[in-house]
């Protein structure tokens, strides 16, 4: 009896199996002790013995020794008469025989619902790892045995089998269906005619042919599309091609663009579509012959036939009151309220706008930018400046009647920067000295946006709005709110309405905002509740982005927001963007997850789309596929660059069809899967109540591991947990999603940094979520200080750290150094400056620049994480058995976490337990 070679296997609940020898995880890497290099794993006969009961002592049962694992040697339990009811009945009914299980969990995790009353403390479980609190015990008190950490799905394994397997060739794009390298692979990508992986990601690339098939398995199929992805220095990027006034070819019936699985017929003079199947004549502009295979001799010249992602030069007929754009521009919006300005939050913008309106996105090889700017400041009433290039001095116009807003100057508001470079100097010089004794402390919000609108729409342009906002709006003005921060809402029905907007208000002015093509990016700067659920509804649904600096402080945050707003203005965007995405016969696009705004079912409009946005998209059935002509998407996306060039960038993306459940799970992609799921169940608690949601989830995964046991793996004991090999890794990450704030928060997490990651997390790329979810972290003292490379990562538990070093970790928002008690004074010295643990400062957000190579070293390591990521990560130092601790060890992911979560043991006989569950 041996396993499909795509199966990773665990033995029982113990994670060995019953009899025989013990069945050590097929892995790739290295082989465990007790486990031969080569060849399938042992197969052994699947009959149980039923050794005595175990006496309460929990001292190791006597038994035969087991190799394997390390640890003690496990005992082998006789079936059970019946599963214990959990405290916190969780997991729902009392149930049958459940073999191979002690008693409850430690502290019983709460998946599904609140920790219940405590269990007696003498059921601990054999299969839970050993707290600290627990090495306290007297001796006859301690668990009777632990499933070894190291015996269980490691996802640093998995990352690095698959850079050594993936990384050093490029990854071709030629051949259908195709799997990518890991997110966290470093490849090249060479197009061959499919769309590279950093523009779109599936969570399959062979998808059932039926529906009955798909909900069967119950995996869910999507794509992760970033249309605008920044590609490698290496890397082409999309070639433009011009058809002049005709415009794109495209099929007469569903028009789809002309792409490289379009089918020319006739010689030539028509081409059969291979979405929907329609003739269309070919314009005779187009026409070019065929050869002896079939394919267009001109097949290499052109980008729409032989490469997977291109762009169209668009017609007037693409274009908003068929005339071409003008080129966008950028308002700057300031808060002068007394926070603001008492911080020296206003001071530091206007330093840094000076020298950042030099550095405006422009269009390839352009002297300098097309981008217009304006400047806006306000508290309960706004401020428009005239910065016209003829005037001495700027000047200052006041609107006090925010209730209707309106612009009061068209001409000299929105400039060119290099003409009005002086008066807009002497503007971002005399903001700060205005506004210096302000003691105005209430603001405005939702006519700031609007005085934006009606700029762009008297300027006939799009464009964004970079708004920086300290607090709740409660001036009285339209969209004026309301504290209504309720920590007494969680795990009630009502936390859902924690998420939701307080007014429709924000809905109505979003919807707006897209027609007129106006995107807002949002800077807050709280020091309390701001209602980030509320203020970020026109960002999220314009496609900006939400920045958020609680408790700013210039010493400790400017870095931070300087080079997130540098990054933010600078960054490629488009503007007035529409996108939809076709698909073959057989399957359509029925959901969508992101930031933007939907008027139908079909088009996905943005008001402004960025190169760090991602659009989700779920495809459902709607008739059979075939395993013969597989299945295509394309994606299109109309947009305006910020030269004010209309556009048309299109992806087409070519993936299997299968009849075999196995060949389903043999090309998935767990990361992508889990991008998907956080975001399904992200916006699920804005529907209902968090348990709900968090069950929901639990419930799919089990039922996409329950379907492969029963259908692709070979027949074996109940007791074994039996993984798909390229899903191994979905109980550890999809336990921290559980796991997450969102879902699960702790007692330290405030309703608007909840708010903020929902939001965050929605239109995230694959890579943000994988680290984001499970955390990097790297050992800074094993670093090689004389190499390029970073130290190899090591897994998320606290049983990895050491006290004689000192770590990295990284989530995309923040970095944590933290210290062991026990570093040599050396290193102390070298990196911090100071000659011992206790003379670090506590809540450190620095590294001092010292020339030695270990500071340098993990100043450079630094530095590069930084790069990696779409925004700047805030640095905090953390000394062991420091307060700022607890909020490190959230972050470790693997162990149970103090709101609850379950460690990842714990979820992983959890979960073997739901899917044992649905087999009987």
């Amino acid at each position: 009896m041996l396993f499909p070679p795509s199966s990773t296997v665990f033995g029982p609940s113990s994670y060995l199996s019953t009899t025989g020898t013990p069945r050590p995880p097929t892995m790739p890497g290295p082989p465990l002790p007790g486990q031969t290099a080569a060849g399938p794993p042992v197969s052994q006969p699947n009959h149980v013995f039923s050794p005595p009961p175990p006496s309460p002592m929990a001292g190791p049962q006597p038994g035969p020794p087991m190799s394997g694992l390390h640890g003690p040697p496990l005992p082998t339990h006789p079936p059970q008469p019946g599963y214990q009811m959990q405290q916190n009945g969780s997991f729902g009914q009392v149930r049958g025989p459940q073999p191979n299980y002690g008693g409850t969990y430690p502290g019983t995790p709460s998946y599904g619902s609140q920790p219940g009353p405590p269990p007696p403390p003498k059921r601990l479980d054999p299969d839970s790892i050993p707290s600290p609190q627990l090495n306290e015990l007297p001796p006859q008190q301690k668990p009777r045995h632990r499933i070894d950490p190291d015996a269980i799905p490691s996802p640093i394994q998995v990352i690095e089998d698959d850079r050594n397997n993936c990384g050093s060739e490029p990854f071709v794009t030629g051949v259908r269906g195709q799997v990518p390298p890991l997110v966290t692979t470093d490849f090249l990508v060479k197009d061959q005619g499919n769309a590279s992986p950093r523009y779109i990601r599936c969570t399959s690339y062979n998808i059932p042919c039926t529906s009955d098939m798909a909900k069967q398995s119950q995996v869910p199929l999507a794509a992760v599309i970033k249309p605008l992805a920044t590609l490698r220095p290496e890397e082409t990027l999309p070639y433009l091609v011009d058809h002049g006034e005709s415009g794109p070819v495209r099929c007469n019936r569903c028009k789809a663009y002309m792409c490289p699985f379009m089918q020319f017929i006739e010689g030539g003079r028509r081409f059969q579509c291979c979405f929907c199947s329609c003739v269309t004549e070919v314009p005779p502009h187009y026409f070019q012959h065929l050869d002896h295979t079939g394919k267009r001799v001109d097949f290499y010249d052109r980008p729409e036939l032989s490469l997977g992602s291109y762009e169209f030069l668009a017609t007037v007929d693409y274009c908003k009151n068929n005339k071409f754009p003008s080129p966008p521009a950028f308002i700057f919006m300031i808060d002068v309220s007394y926070n603001a300005v008492k911080s020296g939050l206003v001071r530091l913008i206007c330093e840094e706008l000076k020298s950042l309106l030099d550095y405006l996105p422009r269009e390839g090889n352009m002297e300098e930018s097309a981008i217009r700017v304006g400047f806006v400041t306000y508290n309960k009433v706004l401020h428009f400046y005239n910065v016209k290039s003829s005037l001495a001095q700027p000047q200052m116009m006041v609107v006090s009647d925010v209730a209707d807003m309106f612009v009061p100057l068209l001409d000299g508001f929105l400039v060119n920067v290099n003409e009005s470079r002086t008066v807009i100097a002497s503007l971002l010089d005399q903001i700060p000295e205005m506004f210096a004794d302000t003691r105005e402390t209430e603001t405005v919000f939702a006519p700031v946006i609007q005085a934006g609108l009606e700029a762009l729409k008297a300027a006939e342009c799009a464009g964004k709005l970079f708004i920086f906002h300290t607090s709740l709006p409660i001036a009285e003005a339209p969209g004026k709110l309301k504290n209504r921060d309720d920590k007494k809402l969680i795990n009630t029905d009502k936390e859902k309405t924690l998420f939701q907007p307080q007014t429709s208000f924000y809905n109505n002015l979003a919807k707006d905002c897209v027609t007129q093509g106006c995107c807002v990016d949002l800077f807050l700067f709280p020091n309390q509740y701001l209602d980030v659920a509320t203020l970020g509804v026109v960002t999220y649904q314009t496609g900006g982005s939400i920045y958020k600096y609680a408790y700013f402080q210039l010493e400790t945050d400017q870095d931070r927001f300087l080079n997130d707003l540098r990054r933010d203005v600078q960054k490629e965007v488009g503007f007035d963007a529409v996108m939809r995405v076709r698909t073959s016969t057989g399957i359509r696009a029925t959901d969508f997850f992101g930031a933007f705004y939907m008027s139908n079912t079909t088009d996905v409009e943005m008001a402004g789309l960025d190169c760090d946005k991602t659009i989700t998209v779920e495809f459902k059935h709607d008739d059979k596929l075939s395993e013969d002509s597989g299945a295509l998407l394309q994606c299109a996306l109309l947009y305006t660059s910020c030269a004010g060039q209309r556009r048309l960038r299109i992806h087409n993306l070519s993936l299997n069809c299968c009849t075999q459940l196995a060949d389903l799970y043999r090309n998935c992609e767990t990361d992508t899967l889990i991008n998907y799921l956080a975001k399904y169940a992200y916006r699920g608690v804005l529907s209902s109540p968090v348990k709900a949601v968090r069950d929901a989830l639990i419930n799919q995964c089990a039922q996409i591991l329950a379907c492969y046991r029963k259908n692709c793996a070979s027949p074996s004991s109940a007791g074994q947990l039996i993984l798909p090999e390229c899903m191994k890794l979905l109980p550890v990450y999809l336990n921290c999603v559980l796991k997450s704030d969102v879902l699960q928060p702790g007692l330290e997490v405030t309703t608007d940094d909840r708010a903020y990651i929902r939001q965050l997390v929605t239109s995230m790329d694959v890579a943000e979520t994988n680290v984001f979810f499970y955390p990097r972290l790297l050992p800074l003292t094993k670093a090689d200080v004389d190499s390029d490379s970073l130290p190899a990562a090591i897994r998320n538990s606290e049983e990895r750290l050491s006290k004689g070093d000192i770590y990295l970790l990284e989530n995309g928002l923040n970095i944590f150094v933290w210290v062991g008690v026990n570093v040599q004074q050396s290193l102390i010295q070298n990196l911090f400056g100071v000659s011992s643990f206790s003379q670090i400062s506590n809540g450190l957000s620095t590294l001092p620049i010292l020339e030695n190579p270990f500071s340098k070293k993990v100043r450079s390591i630094i530095d590069m994480l930084q790069m990696q990521r779409s925004r700047y990560m805030k640095l905090i130092i953390v000394k062991q058995e420091d307060k700022l601790e607890m909020l490190f060890k959230h972050f470790l992911v693997e162990d149970k976490s103090l709101s609850g979560g379950a460690s990842y043991v714990d979820f992983l006989c959890h979960m073997h337990k739901e899917i044992r569950q649905l087999l009987s």
